[in-house]
This record gives C-alpha cells, sequence and structure tokens, in this order.
C-alpha cells in the first residue's frame, strides 16, 4: 500500500481489507460499505478463516474482527497474530456488542489497535478505518526512510569511484577539495583503523643509517 505525500489515505485509494464476521447480514453490510468507500473486501465467516487469511499470502494490512466467532473469538486472533513476527504488522479493529470499559480494555490489550460497538454507525467505522489506513501509511513511509538511511550509511562507510591522490605526496583530495593524508580519508569514510609501522624497504633507506 504506497500512497502520494500530502493525500489522505483513506481517499482515493484501494486497500484490501478483510472483514471476519459469522452473521450473514453484518457481514454483507460491511462488505458493501467498504467497497462502497473504494476498498477491496476480503471476507471471513468464521475465525478460523480470518487466522488463515491473516497468515497466508498476500494478507489484507486492515481487518475488521468480530469479537465472537465460532472457531477462533476476535480476541484471540489478535493475540495470535501479535505473537508473530509480520512485518509491517497488520491493523486490527475488534466489532462487538460489548460495550463496558472493561471490555474495551481486554480487547485492546488483546493486541487489537481499535474498537467499534455494535450496532456500529456508519461514520464512525469510516472514521475509524481511515484512522488504521493513516497509520499503516505511516508505518510505510517510515520503513522507507529506514532502509534509506542505512542505504545511505553502508554507501558512506565504502569507498566507491576515482580516487584523486596527489602523485608526489600521495595526500588524497576529498569532495570539499582539501588534501588529505591517505589514512585521514580512509578514517573519514570507512570503518578502518590504522596502527603505525615501517616497512623494511622505508627501514633500509631512512633509518638504517642513523641507528648504525
Amino acid at each position: 500500500m504506497t500512497y502520494k505525500n500530502n493525500t489522505d489515505p483513506a481517499e482515493g485509494e484501494t486497500t484490501r481489507i478483510l472483514v471476519a464476521e459469522d452473521d450473514c447480514v453484518s457481514l454483507c453490510v460491511l462488505q458493501k460499505m467498504l467497497e462502497k468507500w473504494g476498498h477491496d473486501v476480503v471476507v471471513a465467516k468464521n475465525g478460523t478463516e480470518a487466522w488463515q487469511v491473516l497468515t497466508g499470502p498476500e494478507a489484507p494490512r486492515l481487518a475488521v474482527l468480530d469479537w465472537m466467532m465460532p472457531g477462533m473469538a476476535g480476541t484471540t486472533i489478535c493475540k495470535r497474530v501479535r505473537e508473530i513476527p509480520l512485518a509491517p504488522p497488520p491493523y486490527l479493529i475488534l466489532l462487538t456488542a460489548r460495550s463496558d470499559s472493561a471490555d474495551i480494555v481486554t480487547g485492546l490489550e488483546s493486541g487489537a489497535n481499535d474498537y467499534v460497538t455494535k450496532p456500529f454507525r456508519y461514520a464512525e467505522l469510516r472514521a475509524r478505518v481511515h484512522v488504521g489506513l493513516r497509520v499503516l501509511d505511516l508505518q510505510d513511509r517510515l520503513a522507507q526512510r529506514v532502509e534509506e538511511l542505512e542505504m545511505a550509511l553502508k554507501l558512506v562507510k565504502h569507498l566507491h569511484g576515482l580516487l584523486p591522490i596527489c602523485m608526489y605526496c600521495k595526500k588524497i583530495r576529498n569532495d570539499k577539495d582539501y588534501w588529505q593524508q591517505v589514512e585521514a580519508y580512509i578514517s573519514d569514510h570507512t570503518d578502518a583503523e590504522f596502527s603505525h609501522g615501517i616497512c623494511p624497504e622505508c627501514y633500509e633507506k631512512l633509518l638504517k643509517s642513523q641507528t648504525e
């Protein structure tokens, strides 16, 4: 799911969304609503089907899960999804008739990102889906930025291209047009460290006569 800068990710973009609901009427209503908003909807009629979709190939990035379903409860799905290394993690919205604060806490602590109570209102559900899409968009942007920074760091740490070096003193010209000793230039552009010594040839030419 990729979006252009300065656009609302919930508007004008098609997103694959899972809807898991064992009540056929509610499932149909949710499907039609999400499709009307321009999304590609995958349906599951029980928790087992929902789990298979979320852990299968090309799994939807956002899911609306009913709390009470045959096979596996929505809260159980949330817990199991959070236990496996999915990158990036999906955005999970729980859908339930339970509205007590304790139930809301239980749902969120199971791993859900958001919570919608039944009977759900059109505007509220759409707003919460919008929030989920914006979160996913931010995750994508952050992951892309991290990848770019890692690539830039790798380039900085590796010498590449032509190095302008003086044929007499062997200094290297850096990007700011200053001349540096070879060891200084390499230290600035790599992780290499230096220990200084003297080779046999230089010893014979420069030091041997001084020690005799």
